[in-house]
């Protein structure tokens, strides 16, 4: 099994390498995969101030991400405790996390400067499930499935 902080580690440290240079969307988040193995996958993200994913998971595929440059902040459902609650952590530049099959989080620029991270999943990503946190808890929003919704 491969140690996916490791290479998102050596992505970032192997910039000038990237097939792209990093791109700023004003509109939505950017995100190119850099690379595809048997058992991984890389991408390269970025984010503008105020710039977030939805509460998602990886349907299945653990993996790590690394704060290439700027902050970003991983809000983590947690369910210690029973009802579903959101605990954030701060990531600064040269920061990253490992992250299990099924983890559920969302990452967010709050910081006031572009931020650019490397993901690495293992394996591949198929689909990703979006949710929302409710009343009721946790309730899935959508689906999404790699080659079609991204």
């Amino acid at each position: 099994m491969s140690d996916h902080l490791a290479i998102a580690q050596w992505y970032s440290a192997t910039a000038h390498d990237w097939a792209v240079a990093p791109r700023f969307d004003p509109v939505d988040r950017w995100y190119h995969r850099l690379a595809v193995a048997d058992d991984h996958e890389v991408w390269l993200l970025t984010w503008l101030p105020g710039q977030a994913t939805e509460i998602h998971d990886h349907g299945g595929s653990s993996g790590a991400f690394f704060v290439h440059g700027g902050d970003l902040t991983e809000d983590t459902v947690s369910t210690a405790g029973g009802r579903p609650r959101i605990v954030s952590r701060e990531l600064g530049e040269g920061v990253g996390r490992r992250f299990g099959g099924r983890h559920i989080h969302r990452i967010v620029n709050n910081g006031v400067r572009p931020a650019v991270s490397v993901h690495v999943y293992g394996p591949a990503l198929t689909t990703m499930t979006k949710y929302r946190l409710g009343p009721d808890g946790l309730e899935v929003l959508t689906v999404e499935r790699a080659g079609a919704e991204w």
